[in-house]
């Protein structure tokens, strides 16, 4: 599994505007529904009003390569850019749990 944090800042609430928009227009959906996508969810971080953090997860590179591709990418970008938005992205490749931490891990 692939995990990629986006972090969208903007200034004056775009950022949570464009989420909602995201969400309201069916955007979200949409790459929820595409084949390989395992998690599509926005947060917001208590600390910073004016940042949102995108958590999207994927199967496989090859899902991640199918959705950057595909047509839903421009609205998306046509929606960053609409609110200003600037992005920071981390890229995290996930392993199974080894033995020795599953024991701070409660379920």
């Amino acid at each position: 599994m692939i995990t990629v944090n986006i972090y969208y800042t903007g200034k004056d609430g775009s950022a949570r505007k464009f989420a909602e928009e995201m969400e309201k227009s069916g955007t979200a959906e949409k790459v929820r529904a595409e084949a390989g996508n395992l998690r599509y969810e926005y947060f917001i971080p208590m600390d910073d009003a004016e940042t949102v953090l995108l958590i999207d997860s994927w199967e496989s590179q090859e899902a991640i390569d199918i959705h950057h591709a595909s047509p839903m990418m421009k609205t998306i970008t046509e929606l960053r850019e609409k609110y200003d938005l600037h992005m920071k992205v981390e890229r995290y490749v996930s392993k199974d749990t080894p033995g020795s931490e599953s024991q701070f891990i409660r379920e």
